[in-house]
């Protein structure tokens, strides 16, 4: 188990987002953080981008059992990251789930203690979620890094979170005291197409009227509790709209029931969101009313939901975003999928890129360089910027978490919505 300097040094765990009362976000979001890295030359989704370097010398048992208070782990230096662990144990690995790292990821142990170390050279502003496996005798576990504080919860727990040299958590998704805080309500909008009641939670800016002469653009994201929960949407919200790089957005959260049969293409769900969930919202609220004033978007089989939707009913969305879609076929190089689930997106893909179509007017397209769906979603790019639309894709320092897609939530609203945002100030209240 682990020795007393990881539960000596073990804190309360703390948000990805580091978001606290009292944390003042810079004026001016571009202060403190780079931009997101966009699309540039292709590499090949089996390739290394962090290889396993030699630890620093200088990282004696001494020295260490000095970082676990003074500095924390894992060490973050330009060019390389020092991931660390005291206990004792008969083998350690580092566990993470997408590409890009070497297959050998265990640690070596310094002789004649209980430290354990791995040094991997992550790329500038790499963002990594993971998790530790421990082999003590006949019985093996994975858990957190009891060593770092930073983890981010999922549908499935929680992963560590190492923040490599040069990443720093957009200014969009840290707190702001100075926000307006958007209000939420909860509702069950009853669909004939999928024959079952939908929840929906809405997000109603901080300054919301039914009053307002000026309708709000309509937002529609699939997997919505989960874009609340784990990839802090109302927070980034609430800074889009305070510091004007976004108009004040109506957004509605949508839950699916069989996801994977709902948003792999299905006909129904499409028929749902067109045809029974913006009706709805557009006769009680004042939002949308035109295809300008609406947006969809979605995370991995939520982008293909979002796609498919957009290109059964063209003239309804003029604005996308789509995080890690899940665009089985789109590429020839790609890694074979072959579950059951993907059968109905690979015959929409396919379909799709053999005779694209104009979609919308404005696409974002984001997804980490650390999953294996960076192949599609490379291969996709240029088949819709060869429409109509005006796409824009960004190459995450990331992997397939809610992390890189909170991360990128702001960046892609801000420019989808970039010719109808207000600038610095924000929009008066009308």
């Amino acid at each position: 188990m682990v020795a007393s300097a990881g539960a000596a040094g073990r804190q309360a765990p703390v948000n990805d987002a580091g978001a606290r009362p009292s944390h003042q976000v810079p004026d001016g979001f571009e202060e403190g953080h780079d931009p997101p890295s966009w699309s540039g030359p292709e590499r090949p989704p089996s390739a290394c981008l962090a290889p396993r370097v030699d630890p620093d010398p200088a990282l004696d048992p001494t020295e260490l059992d000095r970082m676990v208070f003074e500095r924390g782990f894992p060490i973050t230096e330009p060019g390389v990251t020092t991931f660390a662990y005291r206990g004792e144990a008969d083998a350690l690995h580092l566990v993470h789930y997408g590409i890009g790292l070497p297959e050998d990821l265990s640690f070596e142990r310094l002789p004649g203690s209980d430290w354990w170390l791995l040094a991997l050279a992550l790329p500038e502003g790499t963002r990594l979620e993971y998790r530790l496996h421990i082999v003590e005798g006949d019985h093996d576990y994975d858990t957190e890094d009891p060593l770092n504080p930073i983890e981010a919860r999922n549908p499935f727990g929680r992963n560590s979170v190492c923040r490599s040299h040069g990443y720093s958590v957009p200014p969009w998704a840290r707190c702001d005291p100075e926000a307006g805080e958007g209000r939420q309500r909860s509702l069950t909008i009853p669909s004939a197409h999928l024959d079952r009641a939908v929840p929906v939670t809405l997000y109603l800016p901080a300054r919301f009227s039914m009053r307002r002469a000026e309708r709000y653009p309509l937002v529609v994201i699939h997997d919505g509790i989960d874009y609340l929960r784990y990839a802090d949407a109302a927070l980034v919200l609430d800074n889009l709209i305070h510091r004007g790089l976004a108009p004040e957005l109506v957004v509605a959260f949508c839950q699916p029931g069989e996801r994977l049969v709902e948003y792999a293409d299905d006909e129904r769900h499409a028929r749902f969101v067109v045809e029974e969930l913006i009706p709805y919202l557009e006769r009680r609220l004042p939002v949308g009313g035109g295809r300008d004033d609406r947006c969809l978007g979605g995370a991995s089989f939520g982008a293909v939901a979002t796609l498919s939707t957009a290109a059964r009913f063209p003239d309804t969305f003029a604005r996308l975003v789509l995080h890690s879609g899940s665009f089985d076929s789109a590429g020839t190089d790609c890694a074979p999928r072959t579950q059951w689930m993907w059968e109905p997106v690979r015959e929409f893909v396919s379909g799709f890129v053999a005779e694209p179509t104009s979609v919308a007017d404005r696409i974002f397209m984001s997804c980490g360089v650390f999953e294996s769906l960076i192949c599609e979603n490379r291969a996709l790019r240029p088949i819709l910027a060869g429409t109509d639309g005006d796409v824009v894709m960004v190459e995450a320092m990331d992997g397939h978490s809610w992390g890189c897609w909170r991360d990128n939530l702001g960046a892609g609203l801000a420019w989808v919505f970039a010719d109808a945002a207000p600038g610095p100030g924000g929009r008066p209240h009308d």
